[in-house]
């Protein structure tokens, strides 16, 4: 038998750790998982804004294989997650195979050899037979193109890089963006700044979150009896994946129901008719970011709280001025506009079969195959790709089925010693019409709404198309009759 393949994992998030720690259980040592920053933890190292919150239960967003008891809330906390991280790599071994301050800057494929050349920001290189690209998706921040923004007198910051340097005690704030990362923030600061502004663009459904924190008495529970715990787990699993068909699955009684959820929610919190105008959406529910939040609405309704509805003319040194005519002061502008996602701008120039550019073959319609592997780029696996996000159930779920797909492909190749596996182009072509006919029937494919979940052509490239179930067996065994191969003896050493 060969010797075991070399794998390199681009980023440390939990991806990337999810991928070594089922790489090693595997028994493959030879791996190394290079990561741009000084800790690990993706998106939960990066965002540490007041309120940081997933909101997903921790029931579900904590890996299968790597149960927790050290979860204060419902919804785990962002410096949690973090922590969670931290103990992933601790406790599955994977220190020795980090490389932390080492930024993947180009992967460059030698057909010849059949390996992978990585070189990182301090200029070292390494070769692997493979590379598990676990670079995510919302990690790159987007500010927004307004006229002035660099003009601003005061600090302005975007949401994912906080400065906890300033202070915003007793000052005027303007948090432009109303989304995920705003709801969370909001309730927070305005319970410090002397008044803050809200710049809404489009109103959001939102619907109640329901967090509490979680009692010592269930705790116990989990570690005495865990078997009960996971009947927990599973219920709230199934009720998540449920979602799917009560908002984005294109049916009229769904969509009805889950509507008036959110409509319930905003009427029980907020009695002023003209606020809940503003914050009533004239969207189908589900074709943007369903929001989940029990303190927003409310911190809305604060004396020293303001939503702006009027659009942004421009920025000036002294703060914001709207199409209205009005000019607001602020100290202090907190961007939270989200990130750059359909563009699938790596920053790992990554070069396959032919000298291809990945960032080339996804300049206009991203797509690979069940998300996982891309044609013309051999021995490449992707965690997080291309129609792999969710509007339900959680992402650690959709990642746990792609590394045991990539960990079932590397011992594939060990075992009938392969030097290069290669998604067939018509395969990726095949999966890619089949979903996107899928999508049409989504909310998501909706042609008046705008979201992040599709290009400027109305392409949807970030959302997988049915339930998280599917997925699973869609991606439960690797279709060789799908991939071209090529056994190590036909490749130069």
């Amino acid at each position: 038998m060969s010797k075991k393949p070399s794998i390199a994992v681009i980023g440390a998030g939990l991806g990337g750790l999810a991928a070594g720690i089922k790489l090693k259980e595997a028994g493959f040592d030879d791996v190394v998982i290079l990561e741009k920053a000084a800790k690990v933890g993706g998106t939960w190292r990066d965002n540490s804004y007041p309120g940081c919150c997933c909101d997903v239960p921790v029931a579900l967003y904590q890996y299968s294989f790597a149960p927790s008891l050290n979860w204060s809330h419902l919804f785990p906390r962002y410096n949690e997650i973090q922590k969670y991280a931290e103990d992933l790599a601790d406790n599955f071994g994977l220190r020795p195979h980090l490389k932390l301050n080492e930024e993947t800057k180009s992967a460059v494929w030698d057909d010849a050899r059949a390996v992978w050349t990585l070189t990182t920001s301090t200029g070292k290189t390494y070769e692997a037979n493979a590379i598990v690209a676990a670079l995510g998706q919302l990690n790159r921040p987007q500010l927004p193109d307004i006229e002035g923004r660099d003009s601003f007198a005061g600090p302005a910051f975007h949401s994912a890089r906080w400065d906890h340097s300033v202070k915003l005690d007793g000052k005027r704030v303007a948090i432009i963006g109303s989304a995920a990362s705003a709801v969370q923030i909001i309730p927070e600061i305005a319970k410090v700044t002397k008044h803050l502004s809200v710049f809404q663009r489009t109103p959001n459904w939102v619907v109640p979150r329901l967090d509490r924190a979680i009692t010592d008495e269930e705790k116990a529970l989990a570690m005495t009896a865990p078997h009960v715990a996971m009947m927990g787990r599973d219920l709230i699993y199934q009720n998540s994946d449920y979602l799917f068909w009560q908002a984005f699955s294109w049916t009229k009684e769904g969509r009805a129901a889950y509507t008036r959820v959110a409509l319930n929610h905003l009427a029980e919190q907020v009695p002023d008719a003209a606020l809940r105008k503003k914050l009533t959406p004239d969207y189908p529910i589900g074709c943007k970011r369903i929001l989940f939040a029990d303190d927003y609405y409310p911190a809305l309704m604060r004396d020293n709280v303001s939503l702006v509805t009027d659009k942004i003319k421009r920025i000036t040194p002294a703060g914001i001025d709207t199409v209205d005519g009005k000019s607001h002061a602020f100290d202090v502008i907190v961007y939270a506009t989200g990130f750059e996602t359909t563009g699938w701008h790596w920053s790992v120039d990554v070069v396959g079969k032919g000298g291809r550019r990945l960032h080339d073959e996804w300049a206009e319609s991203p797509q690979a195959y069940l998300g996982i592997t891309v044609a013309k780029f051999p021995n490449m696996f992707v965690l997080y790709g291309p129609n792999t996000n969710l509007g339900h159930n959680s992402i650690t779920f959709m990642l746990e089925r792609q590394v045991e797909y990539a960990v079932k492909a590397v011992q594939a190749m060990h075992a009938r010693n392969l030097a290069a596996v290669e998604v067939k182009q018509a395969a990726q072509e095949r999966f890619n019409r089949d979903l996107q006919t899928a999508l049409a029937k989504t909310t998501w494919a909706d042609p008046h709404c705008r979201s992040w979940y599709k290009n400027a052509q109305g392409h949807i490239t970030q959302n997988w198309s049915s339930h998280t179930r599917d997925y699973a067996a869609a991606t439960a065994e690797v279709k060789w009759d799908d991939y071209a191969v090529r056994e190590r003896a036909l490749a130069a050493e």
